[in-house]
């Protein structure tokens, strides 16, 4: 299915978890305990979430209950029990003692999308097939799918009538044991009191939501929100705080709905936008215009009508975009495909997550203060961003759509013991090569002010921000509203392509001192790095050709930045995966070897750059004769202001050079011209 996958970061092995990180749910085999429990002839008891009042918590949500709780299985509930029904109406579900409508509005959300409902909730799942009493279902925890697993005890009163969610149809019975199942996760049913739509948006899919605040609503919203209903998002709406107190419009303060559609009207004098609500009571809707009893109706066709009105007490409603806007406070869309509000077909998307944490005393350094040279912000984790168009060569390279998110991890095993801390992140943009093997010092953070910073730090789950830059090199820096928090975080980036790593890390290649020092041999070292990454990215290719001896250039030692290196792979990744195999390594080393012994040949001075007189030997002893004009030109492109030019611009050079030249051979009739399309013409001169 269509879902990001869950690329988990450089958490390694053994590795302590930061000091108050959450308990991890116990390791359940649910088809092993199933297999045990048909085997016994029982029914799963699950001693990890058991069928007592610790499980619903042990705050005021007790005060709610009904007298003589009991603990009873579906089959005890119903003659002909069903897990799920795919002919049932889809919005099925109410919501019952706990203050869960955030969880629910979510879920409604959720059931219109079947693909990712299965996801979530295995829909051959049954009380008579394989029946043991035990159930599985999955959430996206913070990195990867996470399946939980519960008996079906359920809370209900003494007549049987169940306490927490219910469906409509009294026989189904999914809903009620999903909510146990996150209540598991969550760490009790009191746990699932208070939250945001987002949060359970993203439990559900591991996509990043987008939270619109909607009295700063943009002007394109309708576009805005045809674009999500048309695509694969999930969206949820809020109310303004309150107490879940019904107002007399027929909303609820403090509540969370689905939206489940929208409409563009046409009546008598102009068009008409409307929005389509659900509230997870499965009832008290509005009452305002176009309600289901409002004679605003009376404006449209009998037929359009016909069509949009249900006059039924089920928690559904339209009302229109405007009033919509006046009376809800926040308006969030799930994205499941990372193009956020805008479709894009045919785009391909790459996605890097990576973990890490604020720990006091080392990396809890902060945000940036007016007086950044007595802050820690510069101990906060630091994580590299290279991003650059899918088509290289462009000659006016247009921003790069990339969407950063930032997740914290919650700091107890119940939810609501220790509630979030206020997060945010900054970006900066990198202008020159450095060693990404040590942070960057406090000192670039005193000479260098971010492009992008936190507006307000934001106690929430997620935080996430779409941003358009240019190609190049960046810098972000997570961290919370006060130095010395600790957690842990999870950091996602999505874009067309990019390379994301953690300063400090050995991004995937680690070096031993006898590969450092090894002067000879090359093809031996390449295997034994090769070991440990079959395919090498630019960051790998980067820390090897760095890391390499070269002595076909004297004392000289070259410095390969990240941009050479992207476009080195640029020139050379054939099937555009992004990666390089051994092979392709030992041919560009070929090309290396080569062109170290020209430019050594011609810098007899050991000043480690060309002029342009030894710029036109040193390539007409690689078997490219340029003139003296072309050789200029080439030096204002690759070299120095001075006109000077280094091994890595002419490593750059030369491999532009053959790819050109091997361009040329193959379109020529006769070796001495070539006759050009309009559109092979404008590939050429975009390319160079």
């Amino acid at each position: 299915m269509p879902l990001w996958p869950p690329l988990l970061g450089r958490w390694k092995p053994g590795q302590k978890a930061a000091p108050g990180a959450s308990a991890p749910l116990p390791t359940q085999d649910f088809e092993a305990l199933q297999e045990q429990c048909l085997r016994d002839g029982c029914l799963f008891e699950d001693s990890s979430f058991p069928a007592t009042l610790s499980s619903i918590g042990s705050g005021p949500l007790l005060r709610k209950l009904p007298p003589c709780l009991q603990w009873r299985r579906p089959p005890e509930l119903h003659s002909n029990p069903h897990f799920y029904s795919a002919e049932a109406k889809r919005l099925d579900l109410c919501q019952g003692l706990v203050g869960d409508c955030w969880f629910l509005a979510a879920l409604q959300a959720l059931t219109l999308h079947q693909d990712i409902l299965s996801q979530v909730v295995p829909l051959n799942q049954s009380f008579t097939k394989k029946y043991a009493g035990i159930f599985q279902f999955r959430f996206w925890h913070f990195g990867k799918w996470v399946p939980v697993v519960i008996d079906d005890r359920l809370p209900v009163t003494e007549a049987g009538q169940l306490i927490f969610v219910s469906s409509t149809y009294k026989n189904l019975f999914w809903g009620a044991l999903l909510e146990k199942a996150y209540a598991k996760l969550c760490g009790s049913y009191e746990d699932l009191q208070h939250g945001e739509v987002s949060d359970a948006l993203l439990d559900f899919t591991g996509g990043v939501t987008v939270t619109i605040k909607l009295a700063e609503a943009p002007g394109n919203l309708w576009d805005i929100l045809a674009g999500a209903i048309y695509g694969r998002t999930l969206i949820g709406c809020q109310t303004h705080l309150g107490n879940e107190r019904v107002l007399e419009n027929g909303l609820v303060d403090g509540h969370a709905y689905t939206l489940i559609g929208i409409r563009k009207v046409t009546c008598k004098h102009a068009p008409e936008y409307l929005v389509k609500l659900r509230n997870p009571w499965g009832k008290v809707e509005w009452k305002g215009d176009w309600s289901d009893s409002s004679r605003t109706w009376e404006l449209l066709s009998p037929k359009e009508k016909m069509m949009l009105l249900r006059k039924n007490n089920d928690g559904e409603f339209w009302m229109s975009l405007k009033d919509f806007i006046a009376h809800f406070k926040l308006l969030v869309i799930c994205k499941l495909t990372p193009g956020l509000l805008r479709h894009e077909v045919g785009q391909k998307w790459s996605y890097t997550m990576l973990e890490g944490r604020w720990e006091k005393g080392s990396t809890a350094g902060g945000p940036m203060t007016l007086h950044r040279a007595r802050g820690a912000f510069w101990k906060n984790p630091q994580f590299l961003l290279s991003v650059w168009r899918p088509q290289e060569g462009e000659m006016f390279p247009k921003p790069c759509s990339v969407l950063v998110s930032l997740l914290q991890k919650p700091r107890h095993r119940h939810r609501n013991r220790k509630p979030p801390l206020a997060i945010g992140f900054y970006l900066f943009r990198m202008s020159k090569f450095f060693d990404d093997r040590e942070k960057l010092p406090r000192e670039f953070f005193l000479q260098n002010n971010p492009l992008s910073f936190p507006e307000a730090f934001l106690p929430e789950k997620e935080v996430s921000q779409e941003l358009w830059l240019q190609p190049g090199t960046y810098l972000i820096v997570p961290c919370t509203s006060v130095a010395c928090q600790e957690s842990e975080f999870v950091l996602r980036v999505f874009s067309r392509k990019h390379i994301f790593y953690e300063i400090g890390s050995n991004s995937g290649i680690v070096f031993s001192k006898e590969i450092e020092d090894q002067t000879e041999g090359h093809d031996e070292v390449f295997a034994k790095l090769f070991e440990q990454c079959p395919e090498i990215n630019a960051v790998q290719l980067q820390r090897i050709l760095n890391h390499l001896t070269w002595s076909g250039l004297g004392s000289t030692r070259p410095l390969f930045s990240l941009d050479a290196c992207q476009g080195i792979l640029a020139r050379l990744d054939l099937n555009a995966s992004g990666t390089m195999s051994i092979q392709e390594f030992r041919d560009l080393w070929k090309q290396l070897t080569l062109y170290q012994e020209v430019f050594h040949k011609q810098d007899r001075a050991g000043s480690g750059c060309l002029n342009c007189a030894q710029l036109q030997a040193a390539m007409k002893d690689a078997g490219i004769a340029l003139s003296r004009d072309i050789c200029l030109l080439m030096l204002t492109r690759y070299g120095n202001p001075s006109l000077q030019m280094d091994f890595v611009s002419f490593v750059l050079l030369m491999l532009r050079a053959e790819e050109m030249e091997s361009i040329f051979q193959n379109l020529t009739q006769d070796g001495k011209g070539i006759y050009l399309q309009k559109s092979e013409w404008l590939m050429m001169t975009l390319y160079c």
